[in-house]
């Protein structure tokens, strides 16, 4: 081999993208967790949306037992991507991925239309002080302590900007949550360790937007403020995705500094 050849593959070799150094990180994971009395097709307008921008996408499906079985779920999914995560939480899934989120892989928190309480504190703390919100005394619970959202309460208070046949196919599906999980209390808020954004739902009437903003405040969250109900992943995906995929950008431009 003489000196040009050599010099030739050497060039080449440095010159591979691998081994460029200015070789952009990969994109992470969207992991989504979903609320009570739903499952993971909450998020299927959004989840295209996500997908459509390159992105790997995961919806977590709870066994709405308990927060520690619904964390443990969670933790699951996480450990199984192979990079980076950002972790997205809807409603009582906020709980979920504020005790799941202290994972290393996750590297931001995107809350939507979520609770998202403190060390030692649950959705009952959370309310606490406050008169029970209207849809509380429509919730039917078997005698294991599971409970579900009849349909008038859906078209009222849970999903009211979404067609009647959409309201009817959210009821049919969704997961008999148990109230005990309402109860459990988070330990370590993930929410302290991580950055966060927050998408406050304008019109919702499931958990008060005012509340929405108080704990978007406490967790110093990026906030953005959509004219949706508490389905706001499933009346403006849209908006919800381009959110997420603000954390994801985010996210990826300080891994690459």
């Amino acid at each position: 081999m003489n000196k040009l050849t050599l010099a030739l593959i050497t060039s080449a070799f440095l010159s591979t993208p691998a081994f460029a150094d200015d070789a952009s990180p990969a994109k992470p994971t969207i992991v989504l967790a979903h609320g009570a009395f739903a499952d993971g097709s909450s998020w299927d307008k959004v989840v295209p949306l996500l997908q459509a921008k390159g992105y790997d996408v995961v919806a977590v499906h709870q066994p709405l037992t308990s927060l520690a079985d619904d964390a443990a779920a969670t933790r699951r999914v996480i450990r199984a991507q192979t990079g980076d995560v950002i972790l997205v939480g809807h409603s009582y899934g906020g709980v979920v991925i504020t005790e799941a989120g202290t994972e290393e892989k996750v590297k931001a928190l995107v809350y939507v239309a979520a609770f998202a309480p403190d060390a030692d504190e649950s959705i009952n703390d959370l309310g606490k002080g406050a008169p029970p919100p209207p849809w509380l005394p429509t919730v039917g619970f078997d005698e294991a302590g599971f409970g579900f959202i009849p349909l008038d309460t859906v078209t009222k208070y849970f999903a009211q900007d979404l067609p009647g046949k959409e309201q009817k196919v959210l009821t049919a599906k969704q997961g008999w949550t148990a109230g005990k999980a309402l109860a459990d209390k988070v330990k370590t808020p993930a929410w302290k360790s991580k950055p966060v954004w927050y998408v406050r739902a304008a019109k919702d009437r499931f958990i008060d937007p005012g509340a929405q903003a108080l704990m978007a405040k406490r967790m110093a969250a990026k906030v953005t403020t959509v004219d949706g109900s508490h389905v706001v992943m499933l009346s403006k995906p849209a908006q919800v995705a381009a959110v997420i995929l603000e954390a994801a950008t985010a996210t990826t431009r300080t891994a690459k500094r």
